[in-house]
């Protein structure tokens, strides 16, 4: 006995309805590789907004102990022995100095030791005016150039410490 059209139309709508195991296989597996591809996009992102957050403080440092030498060049801050103008330590950095020749005028060149992105301290590798340029020792004399102490590599290639 063939089937009405009533009964061919709602076999055929019937049909249509429902999603096979093969086609649900081919989605999954195609969420599968979307997935595979954004991980390490993500793991490099965040690798990147590190990286700009370490140049924003090594830059932020650098200017602060810039700022404090200009400062000592022009006389408008009293200048130790020794520190060929340059701050003696972070210390020096934090501290509110007197302006000469002002009444009550202080300048502070930091109010806080930053972060290290890389290593999560505030601690920072020092030169002094003294050192030899790529030197990872400081001498103690002045605070010239800060680094990072992190031992990890940039995206670029270069270590953080080179920075």
């Amino acid at each position: 006995m063939e089937p009405t059209p009533a009964q061919t139309r709602h076999q055929t709508r019937h049909r249509a309805a429902g999603y096979t195991l093969v086609e649900m296989m081919i989605v999954v597996v195609l969420l599968a590789i979307l997935a595979a591809a954004v991980l390490p996009v993500s793991r490099y992102t965040s690798k990147r907004v590190k990286e700009a957050e370490l140049r924003q403080q090594l830059r932020h440092m650098r200017n602060a102990i810039d700022e404090y030498k200009r400062y000592s060049d022009a006389g408008l801050i009293e200048v130790d022995l020794g520190t060929d103008g340059y701050p003696a330590d972070f210390e020096d950095l934090l501290e509110p100095k007197e302006i000469v020749g002002q009444v009550d005028m202080q300048k502070r060149f930091l109010r806080r030791v930053p972060v290290d992105p890389m290593t999560g301290e505030a601690e920072w590798g020092k030169r002094s005016y003294q050192d030899e340029i790529d030197s990872r020792s400081w001498g103690g004399e002045n605070v010239y150039d800060v680094y990072s102490l992190s031992e990890g590599v940039g995206l670029n290639g270069e270590p953080y410490a080179e920075w």
